[in-house]
């Protein structure tokens, strides 16, 4: 995956995510809209063959775009390796 900053303001931020879909970039965008100071969190594929998704994040300030993406990306993570861990659990 490669990532590749657009656009990079105090409360906006917009990146490409090489190597990206619709099931990442979904997670991640409802990730973000958990934080209550990021405003906006969206993403666009123009065409799902041959687009690279851009997200799109603004935060209110109290936090920037790059901390609430980190954060958000941090979240997705725990709640993975949480289902990881049960679902191994459960199968066994």
């Amino acid at each position: 995956m490669e990532i590749k900053i657009l656009d990079d303001k105090k409360n906006k931020l917009i990146v490409e995510v090489k190597g990206a879909d619709h099931t990442l970039c979904n997670a991640l965008k409802s990730e973000l809209l958990n934080d209550k100071h990021v405003k906006i969190a969206t993403y666009s594929i123009r065409h799902p063959q041959i687009s690279v998704p851009q997200m799109i994040v603004e935060t209110d300030g109290e936090i920037s775009p790059k901390n609430a993406t980190i954060n958000a990306v941090q979240r997705i993570h725990k709640v993975n390796e949480k289902f990881k861990k049960e679902f191994a659990a459960a199968i066994k």
